[in-house]
């Protein structure tokens, strides 16, 4: 429990200096969103009203005080371009990037956890071979360009699905989990060829150990010993694996969201930053932020859970 509070202490703390890093970042940074929204051709005394109007004439620690103030109370200020608050802008968009990446991380367990137990258990075999190498395909193929070939042969040749027929989730839920299957799996495929790579090892190693053969000595069965002693250790690194995936997902969502027409928080964030407008890609980069740290809290807290040395470390 006293690691769980440390943990939990060092990710808020984590969270603040990523805030402050964040608005420091695009504090210096060349450019100016005045210019940006106004455009070259706007007279000085324009441009310095609305740089007042914005409160980018206040002194740059002001500024952040105001601005570190207001993301504790879960207020990113207004918008440049929308000239709306950014917490209303992103409150739509944050929901589909998270159920795109929780649905990823799903698919990822699913299909990794699946196809290693199939594959160990027939070690050796023509089919486990075959496994094999189609994993290693797929772990080289970037998600990016593994939704390019989803949309070219399940979308527009098998379709399967309209490339582009994205439905809001508030519209009809059926359909737009049946639209976001596709997009998950790209993101899903790699990482789970990375996670059926780690706990194939792993459960071909344990199953060589003393402690595997004395268990079948004693008469438990093959299903005991596998799922019981040996799945449990092999999974011990992988869990440690799936977090880091979690918190790759996350970031990788942006992109996939781009190739499948997704309105999450990766169409505006690009279009955010093409307008330099500062306080939504700020918002958006705290919040993902926020996601991966949260994440993997998470993830220390089941590693704990499934391999309690880790917590008696910590005493």
């Amino acid at each position: 429990m006293t690691g769980v509070i440390k943990k939990t202490i060092s990710s808020l703390l984590t969270v603040l200096v990523v805030s402050c890093l964040v608005f420091l970042a695009f504090s210096i940074i060349p450019g100016d969103p005045a210019v940006a929204k106004l455009g070259t051709q706007a007279t000085p005394e324009k441009l310095d009203a609305l740089r007042e109007s914005m409160g980018l004439n206040k002194p740059l620690f002001v500024r952040f005080i105001s601005w570190i103030g207001g993301v504790i109370k879960g207020d990113f200020g207004t918008s440049y371009s929308y000239s709306m608050p950014v917490a209303s802008l992103i409150k739509g968009k944050l929901p589909v990037t998270i159920i795109l990446t929780l649905y990823s991380f799903v698919l990822m367990i699913l299909l990794s956890v699946f196809a290693a137990i199939y594959a160990a258990r027939r070690e050796g075999r023509v089919l486990d071979k075959i496994i094999q190498i189609i994993t290693q395909v797929i772990m080289s193929v970037p998600p990016f360009f593994g939704g390019i070939l989803i949309t070219l042969i399940f979308g527009l040749g098998l379709h399967l699905f309209a490339p582009g027929g994205y439905i809001s989730y508030d519209v009809n839920m059926p359909k737009f989990l049946g639209y976001m299957f596709w997009p998950a799996l790209a993101i899903a495929l790699p990482k789970g060829a990375m996670a059926f790579s780690l706990l194939y090892t792993g459960l071909v190693t344990e199953k060589k150990k003393d402690y595997a053969r004395t268990a079948y000595s004693r008469g438990n069965s093959t299903g005991d010993v596998f799922y019981k002693h040996l799945l449990k250790n092999a999974c011990i690194p992988v869990v440690t694996f799936f977090g880091m995936a979690l918190a790759d997902m996350i970031a990788g969502s942006i992109v996939i969201e781009q190739v499948f027409g997704i309105p999450g928080l990766g169409r505006i964030l690009l279009t955010s930053i093409q307008n330099r407008d500062y306080p939504v890609v700020e918002a958006i980069i705290v919040c993902i932020a926020v996601l991966v740290i949260v994440s993997n809290l998470l993830v220390d807290i089941l590693y704990r859970v499934i391999d309690p040395r880790t917590a008696d470390s910590d005493k």
